[in-house]
């Protein structure tokens, strides 16, 4: 069977995640669109993991759960994985040597996670938009140790990845290499790539996507689908109508 994933979506707990975005309303959008395999990947954090596993699980889609890290060399990168354990587990690691950067929601926007029925549960009080302190390398010794998958995200863009940062691509085996646009970069031949949305509005999920054909749509399914390059993404919004 061919399905349809998006794994780069931010909630209200990411400083530019709007406040509609709560698990509920992500799940429910990605449902309407189509959508059977999407995973929760806010900055720095897993907070809203525990709620999106509810409400991915009430609309029958299948859920990865996330976060995206943002290294000490000011690169995104989403590390996702099966379990919202594993997720908590990996925000945790960030959280014990996270910069105290001085969070202004006027300035910044709220940092709120919740709970499956939209009930705000508190608000981190540390700016998330800033670097963690694990380098690229580092980074990819825990998601690998975790047995989660490690993608940087939007290598094209001018900001925030590989290239902008960098100027190259390490050669690491990463699980893919997630573009916004079509073809990708000349320097990373060889690679398997993904397309998400990076939605940071309802509206917005599903703009962008990856397609593969497997048996299920589930971690394994998907990770087995990246190694053996079956995966195609896809820069057009879908279809909802």
């Amino acid at each position: 069977m061919r399905f349809l994933a998006d794994l780069h979506i931010h909630s209200c707990l990411s400083p530019c995640g709007d406040l509609t975005m709560s698990p509920r309303r992500i799940a429910r959008e990605a449902s309407r669109k189509g959508l059977s395999l999407i995973a929760l990947t806010d900055h720095n954090s897993a907070l809203n993991c525990p709620a999106f596993a509810e409400a991915c699980k009430k609309e029958g889609i299948s859920a990865l759960f996330g976060i995206e890290v943002t290294t000490v060399e000011e690169i995104h990168v989403l590390a996702l994985f099966p379990s919202v354990e594993q997720a908590l587990v990996l925000g945790e690691q960030i959280a014990r040597n996270f910069p105290r950067v001085a969070y202004d929601p006027e300035r910044h926007g709220d940092q709120v996670y919740v709970n499956e029925s939209e009930e705000i549960l508190g608000e981190v009080e540390t700016y998330l938009g800033v670097g963690t302190s694990f380098s690229l390398d580092e980074l990819f010794r825990i998601v690998q140790s975790m047995e989660g998958l490690f993608i940087p995200s939007h290598i094209d863009r001018p900001v925030n990845s590989l290239l902008s940062q960098l100027g190259r691509i390490p050669e690491l085996p990463y699980a893919a290499l997630e573009v916004t646009r079509w073809p990708p970069p000349a320097s990373s031949p060889n690679q398997v790539f993904i397309s998400s949305s990076d939605a940071h509005i309802p509206e917005l999920i599903g703009t962008r996507y990856t397609s593969f054909e497997w048996d299920v749509p589930s971690f394994a399914s998907f990770r087995k689908a990246l190694q053996e390059g079956k995966v195609i993404p896809s820069l057009r919004a879908i279809d909802a109508r």
